[in-house]
């Protein structure tokens, strides 16, 4: 008689959707769909970001399951694929919103320029004046742009691209979270300069949260997170080297 299809034990039933690699995508996705339910359930309130919440939910299960990042990956990785399309998938925001893109061009650039100095300089003097380590102000310095670019200039600086990531992730979280409200506190409420803020501090998660505050400033934050990221991978290496050459 041929082996049945499907497990009858329960824990033989983990172990074979554990074994699939559907499951952990399946697992993200549902997190991600809980989270946008409850972040709409409570009035869009910044503290429940829909990306927050997914990445408690995920981390809660895989640590209740014993299962690694590695294995999570092989399942989930098709999510990770999706992000060079959606990041494309942003320009039709920018396509619809040219012309004042072209009317500010010289201030955005100014201001473009100004954050991705401010991003890397603010980082690096906090974890000096914290005691960190070399290899962890290298890490550090890279954190307002896209996980793929910097961990690729953590690398070249002589940073842990690990922990690059990880400081990538907590700093789009952190402005998806906080940023809207603190320039609000500010007295920044439009949209152009919001999203700009939003892009060159937070990349593509705070990107995702400036969309949901509409066109002009998701627009505004996709061109600053995609310049920030070309500025900073272009000119931090070479401008790290000289200054290690120099002290």
């Amino acid at each position: 008689m041929a082996p049945p299809l499907l497990p009858t034990d329960v824990q033989d039933l983990w172990v074979y959707l554990s074994a699939s690699p559907l499951f952990h995508l399946t697992l993200t996705l549902a997190a991600f769909v809980l989270a946008q339910a409850l972040s709409r359930r409570f009035g869009g309130s910044p503290l429940l970001n829909p990306v927050l919440l997914t990445v408690v939910m995920v981390v809660l299960v895989l640590l209740a399951t014993g299962t690694d990042y590695r294995t999570y990956f092989q399942g989930a990785q098709f999510v990770h694929f999706l992000l060079g399309p959606v990041t494309v998938a942003l320009a039709i925001p920018l396509y619809r919103q040219r012309a004042m893109l072209l009317r500010y061009a010289l201030p955005l650039v100014a201001s473009l320029l100004i954050g991705s100095a401010t991003a890397v300089l603010s980082a690096v003097i906090t974890v000096r004046l914290l005691g960190g380590r070399a290899d962890t102000v290298s890490s550090m310095a890279p954190k307002s742009i896209t996980a793929a670019v910097a961990m690729g200039v953590s690398e070249q600086i002589g940073g842990l691209p690990s922990l690059t990531a990880v400081l990538v992730m907590m700093t789009g979280i952190f402005g998806a979270v906080a940023a809207p409200s603190l320039l609000r506190l500010c007295g920044i409420t439009d949209p152009a300069a919001v999203g700009l803020a939003i892009g060159t501090a937070s990349h593509g998660i705070g990107t995702a949260r400036a969309l949901q505050l509409g066109e002009t400033c998701g627009a505004f934050s996709g061109l600053a997170m995609g310049l920030n990221a070309v500025a900073t991978a272009l000119l931090l290496p070479v401008l790290w080297h000289l200054a290690l050459s120099i002290l």
